[in-house]
């Protein structure tokens, strides 16, 4: 647990609703924010079966704008966002020089000249000052937005019916990883086609002034749909299930994302970015360990940093790991040797001294559920 005082935590802008709903507040990367409402598991199975909310508002927003934008988000990352279109997001890393991980993120283009950066709530000030120290020359506006920002995750299979109720545009239209600008309670908003737990949904961006009445017409309109406020808690869980990295678990700054299987969003053909030479080297040089799923074939729960063993001899360390509500085991994602990373390969897990039987997997460890319209 962190040692900040409550004094001086930051709180979204629906702080005062999360106290209204019995949310439990706990720090996290600088904020105040609800681990949990009315229990994870019964929130993890409110998303899967039917549509929970979650307040997001930590995450950062950073806007790039002008001549040189593109030129210069092609500059920071990984992934290739030249064939992009206006209304697309787009998955992608940042890299230092040496290869590793300053941040996982979406970007999103607006135009040729327009982008905004969703980045993580741990990173919002180190990736805003990273951008800055590598802007140079580049004829580019850059604005850290992410205080006057408020961001909520409306994501299960009632998600679109839901928000349609008080939207001015058809989601309908809105294909997986694309957004629209709409009008959500009558509020300007970006939605988008993306989030974080392997269900349809969206991910929606506010001014923070008006988080608190959309937040509330969004619960009012979900009423019907028994929507749920979900917690940092579930949030974790149904990422895990869906084998999603999470920064500061699976990745950071000295981790290789080859290793990671983020190779997909490493695209070296295109022009010169930061790490790419690098990461070049890493291609070449193959894969020492490979970050894979794991289920455990015994009892017990799975945490960071547990030993993971082959015949007794260590082999690899989890990163993250859970208890699955939807598999009703612990699960997890380790880093191992490359040997020992094929789907059905038996290990062990070292829990509190006992060695737990286990497998690995090939994340996800369920089939995901996001709407991919075309396709």
């Amino acid at each position: 647990m962190s040692q900040e005082t409550s004094t001086n935590l930051k709180r979204t802008p629906v702080n005062a609703i999360h106290k209204e709903l019995g949310g439990k507040l706990v720090p996290f990367a600088g904020w105040e924010m609800p681990i949990q409402f009315q229990g994870v598991i019964q929130e993890h199975q409110s998303v899967r079966e039917g549509v929970g909310i979650f307040d997001v508002s930590h995450m950062g927003e950073i806007e790039i704008q002008g001549p040189s934008a593109k030129k210069l988000i092609q500059h920071l990352v990984t992934n290739d966002i030249e064939s992009m279109q206006d209304n697309q997001a787009l998955y992608t890393l940042m890299c230092l020089e040496n290869g590793g991980v300053v941040d996982d993120l979406l970007v999103h283009r607006f135009s040729d000249d327009h982008y905004f950066l969703c980045v993580n709530a741990s990173n919002s000030d180190k990736d805003f000052q990273w951008i800055m120290q590598n802007a140079g020359s580049y004829d580019a506006t850059i604005r850290n937005t992410s205080q006057n920002t408020a961001q909520f995750a409306i994501q299960g299979k009632h998600s679109v019916a839901l928000l349609q109720k008080i939207c001015d545009t058809s989601l309908d239209e809105i294909e997986y990883y694309h957004f629209k600008k709409a009008k959500i309670h009558q509020f300007e908003s970006i939605i988008a086609r993306t989030g974080y737990t392997g269900e349809d949904g969206f991910e929606v961006y506010i001014d923070a002034d008006h988080a608190e009445a959309v937040f509330r017409a969004i619960l009012d309109a979900g009423k019907e749909f028994d929507l749920q406020p979900i917690g940092l808690g579930a949030r974790d869980t149904l990422r895990m299930e869906m084998g999603y990295a999470l920064y500061g678990n699976e990745i950071n700054e000295t981790s290789k994302p080859f290793e990671a299987g983020l190779g997909w969003v490493i695209k070296l053909g295109k022009e010169d970015f930061i790490g790419k030479a690098e990461l070049k080297k890493q291609k070449l040089a193959g894969n020492k360990r490979k970050l894979v799923g794991i289920r455990l074939l015994g009892r017990g729960v799975l945490r960071p940093h547990y030993r993971i063993l082959k015949n007794g001899a260590p082999v690899g360390e989890l990163t993250s790991g859970t208890f699955s509500p939807s598999l009703n085991t612990g699960i997890g994602l380790c880093y191992v040797s490359t040997e020992c990373a094929e789907p059905g390969t038996q290990l062990e897990v070292e829990i509190r001294k006992l060695k737990v039987p286990a497998e690995v997997v090939k994340p996800p460890f369920l089939p995901t559920r996001v709407k991919k319209i075309n396709g």
